[in-house]
């Protein structure tokens, strides 16, 4: 009996050995192919996007310049004397002819008088000679000396009139009185400093352009200007320069100001805004710019068909609020964040900024 329950129990272990290997065999082989023929793909990268268009933008030139008064005046004697009066005091607008300061007259008058009895004495003296020289009775050289006595007579005169209207300084144009070296009592001789008179309205703004642009510069064309010290500005440019200066190679500009009241003062800092074309342009965060493997600037967009693609883009120009790129045809749908993550032609999974800001 134990041998025939030994033999019954080695035919059950056989049988169920040979049942398993089948099931096991025939199960597990194609599994595995199974799961090599058919890898399972990773999840698109999550991109936040934004939809930019297309906008009208002017392109401009933006230079750094200051104020300048339209002209500036140094006066200086034209005879020397005692100052003995002061019209104006610095920093007071002045009109045109407007008394600065007065030079004692002296004896002047007195020399004006004395020249006035000789020139008097010097016609009487060419008349009677003139009235000889008819007659016969005096030489037409006498004639010709007499007459020169009386030219000298009569230039004498010129000379001391003009003499005497130097002693009075006065304004060669209406402005203000930027400084006075005299004050009153001081002795000036002929050529001393007396004051400078400058003209504030119109005012100057003035600048440099480069090489590159001072072609698309052109007089009469409209400018603005943002002083340091708040104010914005609006005139047109009056000059340009032909000649590039020979240690900077720019080219000097101006802009003319209106400045009735003289509230923009002189050498002041400002910034130039110069208006060129319109054209349409991009504007997005300064975040949005990366570069590619070569080293161009540009933007990665996301296709209609979800994938990744580096468009370069050319810099126009930089606002506190953004920039302004070219470049782009139409509307793009610009990657905002996670553009770093993401190669060029790989699938993602694009969410709006405003949807991604508003949960």
């Amino acid at each position: 009996m134990n041998r025939s329950l030994v033999i019954a129990t080695v035919v059950a272990l056989a049988a169920a050995g040979w049942i398993l290997s089948g099931q096991i065999g025939r199960d597990d082989r194609p599994a595995r192919a199974d799961m090599a023929a058919e890898p399972v793909a990773p999840a698109p990268r999550e991109v936040r996007v934004r939809r930019v268009e297309p906008r009208p933008w002017q392109r401009q030139i933006i230079a750094h310049g200051r104020t300048e008064a339209t002209r500036s005046v140094k006066i200086r004697a034209e005879t020397g004397g005692r100052i003995v009066r002061i019209g104006a005091d610095k920093g007071q607008k002045v009109k045109t002819g407007a008394l600065i300061a007065e030079i004692d007259a002296a004896d002047r008058p007195a020399q004006l008088a004395e020249a006035r009895a000789l020139l008097r004495q010097r016609e009487m003296e060419y008349e009677a000679a003139r009235s000889l020289s008819r007659k016969g009775f005096r030489a037409e050289t006498q004639l010709a000396a007499s007459a020169a006595e009386l030219d000298a007579a009569r230039s004498r005169i010129a000379r001391i009139e003009t003499d005497i209207a130097r002693t009075r300084i006065g304004a060669p144009f209406e402005g203000a009185l930027d400084t006075r070296a005299v004050e009153l009592g001081d002795y000036v001789k002929e050529g001393d400093d007396v004051a400078t008179v400058v003209d504030l309205d119109p005012v100057l703004v003035v600048g440099s352009v480069t090489e590159r642009e001072i072609g698309a510069l052109a007089v009469g064309a409209p400018a603005t200007a943002a002083l340091v010290t708040g104010e914005k500005l609006e005139g047109r440019i009056r000059y340009v320069a032909s000649v590039a200066d020979t240690a900077t190679r720019t080219f000097r500009f101006e802009v003319e100001i209106p400045n009735p009241d003289h509230a923009v003062r002189h050498g002041v800092t400002s910034q130039i805004r110069l208006p060129l074309s319109e054209t349409m342009a991009h504007f997005v965060a300064p975040s949005a710019l990366t570069l590619d493997d070569e080293g161009r600037m540009g933007v990665k967009i996301v296709t209609a068909e979800s994938r990744v693609r580096f468009m370069p883009v050319e810099f126009l120009a930089d606002t506190p609020e953004g920039i302004w790129i070219g470049g782009l045809d139409g509307a793009v749908t610009v990657i905002a964040v996670g553009q770093g993550y993401v190669r060029d032609g790989e699938r993602v999974r694009p969410v709006a900024e405003s949807v991604e800001r508003a949960s």
